[in-house]
């Protein structure tokens, strides 16, 4: 009887736990994500891990690595957004669609949208974004993110 106590017990705690897992893998992400939407540096920047990152996104030179990376990403956006005409570009993001934990290293995919007026006209951008995380002593920080999403088309049409 106590085996099959210990057993439900379990069963019941575990999406608990699992839940409290994936907050703590995604609030580096959701820190990034907010950090970039109000143009706050320094928020996104503590998201990182320190040593090398990588990051992979649409515009050129489309990879960063190193441990300045994410500096080297923003720098590029902001010269890629004044290039194109890109202005209020705003991510949102929804819950992983899927998330792999080994010990001290995660994989996540979320889903996203980028938002943003390019010349004036409102612009939009579905994809995901896949995040390599690694545990630094309790708090998850983020090694590395790829963007990939559809081309940008008018906003209003799907």
């Amino acid at each position: 009887m106590k085996a099959l106590f210990a057993i439900a017990l379990a069963l019941t705690a575990a999406p608990l736990l699992a839940d409290a897992q994936t907050d703590a893998l995604t609030h580096p992400i959701g820190q990034f994500i907010d950090g970039f939407n109000k143009g706050d540096t320094r928020s996104a920047y503590a998201a990182y891990a320190p040593g090398n990152v990588s990051i992979t996104d649409e515009f050129a030179p489309h990879i960063w690595t190193g441990p300045k990376a994410p500096q080297a990403w923003a720098a590029q956006y902001d010269v890629h957004a004044k290039a194109t005409g890109v202005t209020d570009g705003v991510v949102t993001w929804s819950a992983p669609t899927r998330v792999e934990v080994e010990r001290a290293v995660a994989y996540v995919i979320v889903p996203t949208l980028y938002t943003y007026k390019e010349k004036g006209q409102p612009t939009r951008e579905e994809g995901q974004m896949t995040f390599v995380l690694v545990r630094i002593g309790k708090a998850w920080k983020i090694r590395g993110w790829t963007w990939s999403g559809v081309p940008p088309h008018p906003a209003g049409k799907g």
